[in-house]
């Protein structure tokens, strides 16, 4: 690898994955900075040359999400005038991701907004991990490579040797898919929670499909915001019989009553990557943080010598 024709840049949302990324890669982060002006808007000061390199700009649009936004297209932005040859947009976390379809009159489909804005920034490509809906990479008229953090979260999960206790356990139907990938790579039996959602951040647990009783039950999301689903989930699983219950997602958002919720909830462990940080409060007793960065580390190395990236996760 030349690693002067590749150079990594960071904002404010996440820079210590970034740094993790830089270390697995033996690259220290490129020198730019992002802060603000007196007034409150973003500035961006690239100190170092760009031109003709292959820049991977790392930002997940995490909380604050319009702040991380701004900086992300500002830095897109800068590195394009500056003259760089390919820009990398790397977004672990894609905020807005969840507003990606019309469910009643009038509404906004704000990804795709979102989608447009990075490509008419000056993006490249786009490199992210578990987009809420696939469908959210034909937003974009550029290349799109969406890493799956099932198997960050399966190699933690196979340590505990749960055998055949374990059953893996959808929190609704629609991530079914994401449940069957990490039941298979345990060798697991997959069990659905079918639920109704009568408001947005509200959910009912209306009926369980498969056993559970006597189970170590693996309750898995891509994303635990309010935590109100698993927390219910979980109670749910214990109520059918459940030995013990473990969580895990990709995004830990953890906003509003989700910490609250998940330090009364009865999980032995929540498992989560660091797609966003957490600190202070959020560092419950019982969480555990993975990194995701060799992952996106690997991504970013095969993006550079124009390798495959499927072959990544066929391995």
């Amino acid at each position: 690898m030349k690693a002067s024709r590749m150079k990594l840049f960071t904002g404010n949302a996440n820079p210590y994955l970034a740094k993790e990324i830089g270390d697995y890669l033996g690259m220290s982060l490129a020198k730019g900075t992002v802060s603000h002006f007196s007034d409150g808007e973003v500035s961006v000061a690239i100190h170092e040359s760009v031109r003709g390199v292959d820049v991977f700009t790392i930002q997940p649009t995490c909380s604050p999400g319009n702040e991380n936004l701004m900086e992300l297209l500002i830095m897109i932005d800068a590195l394009r005038r500056a003259s760089a040859g390919r820009i990398n947009a790397v977004i672990p976390y894609f905020g807005y991701g969840r507003q990606d379809r019309k469910s009643r009159a009038r509404d906004p489909i704000t990804a795709k907004l979102v989608s447009n804005l990075i490509v008419q920034a000056g993006a490249d490509r786009v490199v992210t991990v578990d987009l809420h809906a696939t469908q959210i990479q034909g937003f974009f008229d550029i290349p799109v490579d969406h890493l799956p953090g099932v198997a960050t979260l399966a190699e933690h999960i196979k340590g505990k040797k749960l055998g055949d206790r374990a059953v893996v356990v959808s929190p609704d139907v629609g991530g079914v898919t994401r449940a069957r990938d990490l039941a298979a790579r345990l060798g697991a039996p997959l069990a659905i929670i079918d639920k109704r959602r009568p408001a947005p951040n509200v959910s009912e647990v209306m009926n369980v499909i498969g056993e559970v009783e006597g189970k170590s039950v693996i309750i898995i999301d891509d994303i635990i915001d309010t935590a109100g689903t698993v927390c219910t989930a979980a109670e749910v699983m214990m109520q059918k019989g459940a030995v013990e219950v473990y969580v895990c997602c990709t995004h830990p958002v953890f906003s509003g009553p989700a910490i609250e919720r998940m330090a009364q909830a009865p999980f032995k462990e929540i498992i989560v990557t660091n797609t966003i940080p957490v600190l202070g409060e959020k560092m419950l007793p019982n969480l555990t943080v993975l990194s995701i960065a060799p992952l996106i580390g690997e991504a970013l190395l095969r993006i550079h010598e124009d390798l495959s990236v499927s072959k990544l996760f066929e391995e």
